[in-house]
This record gives structure tokens, sequence and C-alpha cells, in this order.
């Protein structure tokens, strides 16, 4: 495979993800409005994140074993357009449940990108995927700085967050078109004579073997996702009910938190070259606790909480594809195992938010911050046990990696 064919299906790669950021970032300020629509409370309607983040489980593993058998740009692409289905049908919801339904199938198909997209990439790129990993998640934090602005323009000019659906769902379907006109990656054990494996070779080997480390990392994701999902969903309904600004103001500090989210993983890109990962995690985790205990110290100023979502933004960006370079250099990647990890993080992001959504009104908005500071200090638990049985040569250890390679 030429390089320049590489860089076209990356392309490709980052345009799904987006996708999946302008549609996964939509639900938070929009929350409010659904409500309405649905004639819900805040508790009802914070089952739609149970049923998005269920949707992104099942979609996750039911397309794992379409991307080993099957070449995955038609794959892809048919999600995409299956996406934007689903978006344009939820200003049309006339209840709950039909909302959770479209919310369900919404999230299947994001579960189905999140695996195609990070499997197939490292298949094309093989050890030197960390900048290119970073940089997929990048764009997917780009997807999600979009998403909050567009919904408040919609508030701004229908009055309502209903048209950002539609707009949405127009805004993803070139993805799936540029998707389908690029030729479809090999999986490595097909691709004779390449040597592009997303495995490193190295002589000791994982704690307990590549079961546990699977394990582990993926108990890490479901704890950092939930904290993720958690902090970017409920954020907006934060503001709002705490009185910090209006539904505006509140739609402009999820940009912000979003907006630092990006930068973060902009930032990513040339850490991931330099840094190992276990090291980035650690910064990760410690950026995180610094910015949470600024919004605990003053939960109710608005400056506080603006700094601080920039902050937590800002330092959860390069978690995900991180964790991903790092299971990477331990086990072989193919669409089963990435499932497995992004079924970790699903599980995370169906069970934290909605745990928020059932005490956001009995214990009042700041239960927000302590459940998320709960779910990152459980990650960093799982982080000190798998940290220390790390492999001595990581991704990002530049001439490292390529000797240890040869």
């Amino acid at each position: 495979m030429t390089e320049k064919s590489r860089l076209a299906q990356t392309s490709a790669y980052f345009s799904a993800f987006v996708a999946v950021g302008l549609c996964m970032a939509a639900l938070g300020p929009t929350l409010p409005g659904l409500a309405r629509q649905a004639h819900v409370t805040d508790r009802g309607i914070s089952y739609l994140f149970t049923l998005r983040l269920f949707g992104l489980l099942v979609g996750s593993l039911l397309s794992a074993p379409l991307y080993d058998r099957l070449p995955g740009h038609p794959v892809m692409g048919a999600m995409i357009v299956v996406m934007s289905a689903a978006n344009l049908a939820i200003p049309f919801a006339p209840n709950l449940a039909t909302l959770m339904a479209a919310m369900l199938v919404l999230g299947a198909t994001e579960g189905g990108i999140d695996v195609g997209g990070n499997t197939l990439l490292i298949w094309i790129h093989g050890k030197r995927v960390p900048p290119y990993m970073n940089a997929l998640h990048f764009f997917y934090g780009a997807g999600t700085l979009i998403s909050p602005l567009i919904v408040a323009k919609a508030l701004q000019v229908k009055g309502d967050t209903r048209f950002a659906y539609f707009v949405i769902a127009m805004l993803v379907l070139p993805a799936g078109a540029l998707l389908v006109a690029r030729r479809s990656p090999i999986r490595p054990s097909q691709n004779r004579g390449e040597s592009t494996g997303s495995v490193v070779k190295v002589d000791v080997q994982p704690m307990g073997g590549t079961l546990t480390v699977i394990t582990l990392l993926s108990l890490l994701l479901c704890f950092y996702v939930g904290a993720e999902i958690s902090f970017g969903g409920w954020i907006y309904t934060y503001v709002v009910r705490t009185k910090l600004g209006d539904e505006s103001l509140a739609a402009y500090i999820t940009s912000i938190f979003w907006a630092s989210f990006t930068i973060g993983r902009l930032t990513g890109i040339g850490l991931a070259a330099r840094l190992r990962p276990r090291m980035i995690l650690l910064m990760d985790l410690i950026g995180c606790f610094a910015a949470l205990g600024l919004a605990l110290a003053s939960p109710y100023r608005a400056s506080a909480i603006t700094i601080a979502s920039a902050g937590i933004g800002l330092s959860m960006a390069s978690f995900y594809p991180t964790a991903m370079t790092f299971a990477a250099h331990r086990v072989k990647i193919t669409g089963r195992v990435t499932s497995v990890l992004v079924v970790g993080g699903s599980i995370g992001g169906m069970i934290i938010p909605l745990v928020i959504g059932q005490l956001f009104d009995s214990m009042g908005p700041r239960i927000l911050l302590v459940t998320v500071l709960a779910a990152l200090a459980l990650a960093l638990i799982v982080y000190l046990v798998v940290a220390p049985h790390s492999l001595p040569i990581e991704a990002g250890c530049g001439n490292e990696v390529r000797r240890a390679a040869k």
C-alpha cells in the first residue's frame, strides 16, 4: 500500500469521526428541549444517555465481525447514512419511547463507526499509528466543538433546538460518500509481504497475558468515558439549573469544554510522538483532578465553572486515543479486540450519566461534579494497577520503538 493511499484512507476516517463528534455532542445542549418535547423531567430524559450508550455497545459488538470479514469502508458508509436518518427522526419524536428508539439506533451507528475507525487506522499504519490515532480523535473533538455552536445558533434563529438535528443530519452525509470512494484496507494477516502489524514485538509479556491487559484497559475506558460523557452531556443542564446563565450561555460554556477538548486532541498528536502512553494518561488524570477541584471549590460561580470546563476538556482530550494506542502495542488489534475496548467505554457511558440523572433533582446539580470526580478516581486506581506492569518499550518512544520492531 502506498503512502498516498494510506493518507487518503486516513482522511476518510477523519471525516467519519467529525460526523460522530457532531452527533455525540448535540445531546447535552438539546437535553432540556428534548425533555420539553417528550413532556418528561430531567430524570426521565436521562434515559437517553443509557439507551444511546447501550446502542453504542450493541453496535460495537455487532460491527466487529463485519470489519474482520467484509470491506470496512462500505460498512462504515452505511452506518453514516443510518446515523443521518436517526438525527432526522429525533425532532419528530412525540414521546420518550420514540426518542429512546432513535437514540438507540444513533448509538449503534456511532459504536460501529468507532470500532471501524480505530481498527482500520491501526491496520494501515501499524506501529506508526500513535500520532494518527490522536489526530483521528482530534477530528472527533472538532465535531464536538462545532455541534454546540450549531445548537446555539438554532436557538437564536428558530427559538428551539430541533432544527439543529436537521443541520447535523445533512452535515454528516458527505463523510459516508468519502468513505465509499476510498478502497478499504486489507486486514494485516491477509496482507502478504507487508510488516505493518499493530503489535510491537518484545520479549517481555504483559501482566497476566492478553486477556488481563484487555480487561484492565476496558475497565479504564469504562470510568473515563463515563466521566467524559457525563460532564459533556450534563454541564449544559448544570449551568441552567444553577442559574449561572440562560440556555444560550449554557450552550457556549458547553462549547468551551469541547473547544478545549479539541485543542487537547491537537496537542496530543505531538505528545504521542514524544511521550509514553502511560505518562500521557497520568498527566491527563492529574489535570482532570485539578480542574474538578476548582469547580468543587466554587460550584456556583460562572467564571470558575467556565475555567474548570476548559481544564477538564483539555485534560480529558488525549485519554481515549492514548489508551487505544496503549492497547495496540500489546495485543494484535482486530475488530473484536477493539469492540471489547469500546464496549468497556460504553458501559461507563451508560451507567454514570444515568446515575447523575437519577440524582440530579434530589441531590442538586453539584452531583455532576462529585460523580465525575468519583469516576476519575476509580480510573486512577485502575491506572495504578496496570501502569507498573507496562512494557518497557511503548508507542511514542521514537527510535526505541523502531529498534524493538526490527
